[in-house]
């Protein structure tokens, strides 16, 4: 019998394999060249030094909002807020980056904790409400989302601004960007964000593997009456996890903010970010390495679609769908199981 590892880790595979074959039959019921459409996709995400440079920038917000989806998920809990943590890590970073002067060794980190700490604040709202009121996250988190948006909004136009609907650019001492990354990538948008990505991953892995308040959430996300059972502050966890989650998605934020953009934008609807680190989360199965091996799927068929109407006459919309599929099998994974099984048991 397989397994839990070994299932953790096939699964995921095998959904993508699926994923890719169906998105291939789609392609040849529209009359396209399925062959050509995924080598123009590879070709659009790694072709050339810009390419490869705007692939890892999209994976790197990925990686962040992908971490604070599976962190609730570990502990029991559906963060679907992260798109409004980005959103609220996204200004708070830009607002430190445009009103203070600062050496950036100071700067740079306060930037960043300011993004962190946004977003930590705009996850405790729903874990305080979970924890003591047994009010349903998904639906708090839902609202926050849209409470962020117009919120954002509001504070460009009128306090950061007078009526623009973009902010300031940040300072070079607050910046992620490096001439030196964007010279590499042929000018791309490449920054050092990447970096702090993989630093937010390993974290995420030590606090939840080899720290006892990492036992203590992952306890709660497997079963919160033994753990409450067992001496554990249920209440406590669920909002620590709410917070840490918010931290890691308001990062992402961050990353935009301070790296890719450089200001912040009015948004006249979502930027989708949090929404698609759901989707890594669960590819992912809601681990670091997981993840971080989900996001760099998710930044290539991104990217890479791009490339796929003018390298093989294959509309971009397609990838949605692959990504969707993907999706799907991994929801599916129940159906993956059984073959697996079935197939252990007729192999004997």
């Amino acid at each position: 019998m397989f397994s839990n590892r070994m299932f953790n880790i096939l699964v995921p595979i095998i959904s993508v394999v699926l994923g890719l074959i169906a998105g291939a039959i789609i392609m040849l019921g529209f009359g396209y060249n399925p062959f050509q459409g995924y080598l123009a996709l590879i070709d659009g995400a790694f072709g050339n030094a810009y390419f490869f440079g705007e692939t890892i920038r999209q994976v790197t917000p990925y990686i962040l909002t992908g971490l604070a989806v599976a962190f609730a998920f570990r502990a029991g809990l559906f963060n679907i807020g992260a798109e409004g943590q980005v959103i609220v890590g996204w200004l708070a970073a830009v607002w430190i980056g445009t009103t203070i002067e600062a050496p950036m060794i100071v700067h740079l980190p306060l930037a960043l904790f300011a993004a962190a700490l946004a977003g930590g604040m705009w996850g405790f709202v729903p874990g305080l409400l979970k924890a003591k009121l047994g009010v349903h996250e998904v639906i708090i988190t839902i609202m926050m989302n849209y409470i962020a948006l117009y919120l954002t909004n509001h504070l460009i136009r009128n306090v950061l601004t007078d009526t623009k609907d973009t902010t300031d650019r940040v300072v070079e001492s607050a910046a992620l960007s490096s001439e030196w990354l964007m010279t590499l990538t042929s000018y791309s948008r490449l920054h050092w964000g990447i970096l702090v990505a993989l630093v937010a991953a390993v974290f995420m892995w030590f606090l939840l593997e080899k720290t006892t308040a990492g036992y203590e959430l992952r306890s709660v996300g497997y079963n919160r009456h033994a753990s409450e059972y067992a001496g554990m502050k249920v209440g406590k966890n669920i909002i620590l996890a709410m917070v840490i989650s918010g931290g890691f998605a308001g990062l992402a934020g961050a990353m935009e903010g301070l790296g890719t953009f450089g200001y912040m934008p009015t948004h006249s609807a979502f930027t989708n970010i949090g929404f698609d680190g759901i989707a890594v989360a669960l590819l992912g199965g809601n681990a670091a390495l997981g993840t971080v091996i989900a996001a760099f799927l998710f930044g290539t068929l991104k990217i890479g679609a791009l490339n796929m109407p003018t390298g093989a006459g294959v509309p971009a919309e397609l990838v949605e769908i692959v990504i969707a599929l993907i999706i799907f099998f991994v929801a599916s994974s129940y159906i993956i199981r059984w073959a697996l099984l079935r197939l252990k048991k007729e192999g004997k």
